[in-house]
């Protein structure tokens, strides 16, 4: 009898699962970014927003959650209820470098989130301040390491995504220079502008407008092939710095235990978004390289997040080892 009723229980609540997927949405849905308004995350968030509010016929907006590198808004969303109402975009730092920084995190990329899908990966630019005696990452290496003292370097938070390009980038080099955390990458580039912060790590977006009118200097794309949004700006490969590799992945993610076919139905959303030509566009625009079809899902990004921890972990403790 106790079997039976565990069995018609389970039954039930497979049936309300299903009816739930079946009208969802049929209210108003958040997108978290755990980071400022501006920069690449943000801007994300606001494409997928979009593509759900489109596909799914409701509305769903960006609310960002700062502070702490993007765990601030990570543990917000993994606290909040599994119902496909609240959703984050998070990325490689909330989703894979977080737990190699934070003891206490709160929450596991792992076993506290039901992935989604990916979107895109971006990868990083190391940016200087325009009146740097350096010209390429070789010049560069020469200054810092002579100048590692008073160096000092922007980020946005422990965890994100600015904070690990650059760290593999300085234990390449093999300095430590004073690292200033703020709120966003955004408020990072307006200090470099300002000349209180001498370099940053961020995807190309970013620093990319201040490039082109010359306020800041582009000397490494973080990856194996150029990007043609700043074709004459060399990899770190062509450089003799293939430890300079970081082209943090962006991605989404509900809170664990959100109904499977709401998840499904998410997935597929953003799936035909990406393969609109106006999106495709924008993150184009971004410098992102988009997910390609055998790439998305949410059996995709968990392998993603899987592999990118165990590539991750070793080199991050090794680098902020005391």
């Amino acid at each position: 009898m106790k079997r039976q009723w565990i069995a018609a229980a389970l039954l039930a609540l497979a049936g309300i699962s299903g009816a739930q997927a079946q009208d969802y949405p049929t209210r108003t849905g958040t997108v978290i970014v755990p980071f400022a308004p501006g920069g690449p995350a943000d801007i994300t968030g606001r494409i997928v927003a979009d593509i759900f509010s489109r596909h799914l016929g409701q509305q769903f907006v960006v609310e960002n959650v700062v502070g702490a590198g993007g765990t601030v808004g990570a543990l917000r969303a993994a606290r909040a209820k599994a119902d496909g109402y609240t959703i984050i975009s998070g990325h490689m730092g909330t989703h894979a470098a977080a737990p190699s920084f934070y003891p206490n995190l709160g929450y596991d990329p792992e076993k506290d989130f039901e992935p989604i899908g990916l979107i895109a990966e971006q990868p990083e630019l190391l940016a200087v301040r325009k009146d740097i005696p350096a010209n390429n990452l070789k010049e560069f290496i020469a200054y810092a390491k002579a100048n590692e003292s008073k160096l000092n370097m922007g980020h946005a938070g422990v965890g994100s995504v600015s904070y690990v390009g650059c760290l593999l980038l300085n234990a390449a080099i093999g300095i430590k220079p004073t690292m200033v955390p703020f709120t966003g990458t955004a408020p990072v580039m307006n200090a470099i502008l300002a000349g209180q912060i001498d370099y940053d790590c961020d995807p190309i977006l970013g620093p990319l407008p201040h490039v082109r009118a010359g306020t800041v200097k582009a000397l490494a794309i973080a990856s194996k092939k150029r990007s043609p949004l700043l074709p004459d700006v060399p990899t770190s490969y062509e450089q003799g710095l293939p430890e300079f590799d970081c082209a943090p992945f962006y991605a989404l993610f509900a809170p664990k235990g959100t109904p499977k076919p709401i998840i499904d139905k998410l997935a597929e959303a953003l799936s035909k978004g990406l393969n609109e030509e106006a999106v495709q566009k924008r993150l184009a625009d971004l410098g992102a390289d988009i997910a390609e079809p055998n790439r998305r899902g949410p059996k995709a990004l968990a392998d993603l997040v899987r592999s990118e921890i165990a590539r991750l972990t070793p080199i991050l403790k090794a680098a902020t080892a005391k």
